[in-house]
């Protein structure tokens, strides 16, 4: 479940672009093909039953996390094969760490930790004031040395931006460089892309879709609390 309040943007879905371009070179879709439409489409039928919807999820969640690691920097690095040729390839950087933002990005960790299986991950949860909806961070928990380290944020939905601007708030709070966090995320409203481009233009993000409409029902489907 999306802990902050998603809902209440202020500027009409119509009036802004669904064109990735539009929101700069940081902002990157995930290349669409007929799977990805599939995994999106069952994602938001209503006729979904929650395990499919969950399996369903597990597998574009893992497409965005793979595409997600592609953004991280690599190093040249040669190895000896069994034959004892030598192979020229390449290697992670060391100092990579996944954050998710409690609840729904929760839901990703898993997709994470399948790639990197010993990768460490902090967490974040942001609440909405009850009367104004202002988002607020309420609980962190991030490795001792963040500041030095690439941070995965996961959070699947954005419809606001809301959210995911307190939680980049924190981070940079800790020490971390905006240009070293990438946002791994679902689905991005157009209202959500401008802002979070907008506040944070050094940050990356990748989600699998831009559109007006957000499947807010995810975080509930998802851990079946609908």
């Amino acid at each position: 479940m999306c802990s902050a309040n998603e809902n209440n943007g202020t500027t009409s879905p119509a009036a802004l672009s669904e064109n990735p371009s539009d929101y700069g070179s940081n902002l990157k879709i995930l290349d669409t093909n007929d799977q990805v439409k599939e995994l999106q489409t069952i994602i938001r039928d209503k006729n979904t039953t929650r395990s499919d919807f969950k399996f369903y999820a597990d597998r574009l969640i893992r497409l965005v996390i793979e595409e997600s690691l592609n953004q991280l920097p690599y190093s040249d690095c040669s190895v000896i094969t069994p034959t004892g040729a030598i192979y020229d390839g390449l290697r992670y950087r060391s100092g990579n760490c996944g954050v998710s933002i409690i609840r729904s990005g929760e839901a990703m960790e898993q997709g994470l930790r399948d790639c990197c299986r010993s990768i460490r991950i902090g967490k974040i949860l942001v609440e909405s004031d009850a009367e104004t909806h202002v988002a607020k961070v309420v609980y962190a928990r991030f490795p001792d040395d963040i500041a030095r380290r690439q941070v995965l944020l996961m959070y699947p939905i954005m419809a606001t931006g809301n959210t995911v601007i307190q939680a980049v708030s924190v981070l940079k709070d800790h020490g971390v460089k905006e240009s070293s966090i990438i946002l791994s995320n679902l689905f991005c409203t157009p209202i959500a892309a401008r802002m979070v481009v907008t506040a944070f233009p050094d940050l990356k993000i990748l989600t699998s879709e831009l559109n007006p409409v957000a499947p807010n029902h995810f975080g509930q489907k998802y851990f079946g609390t609908d």
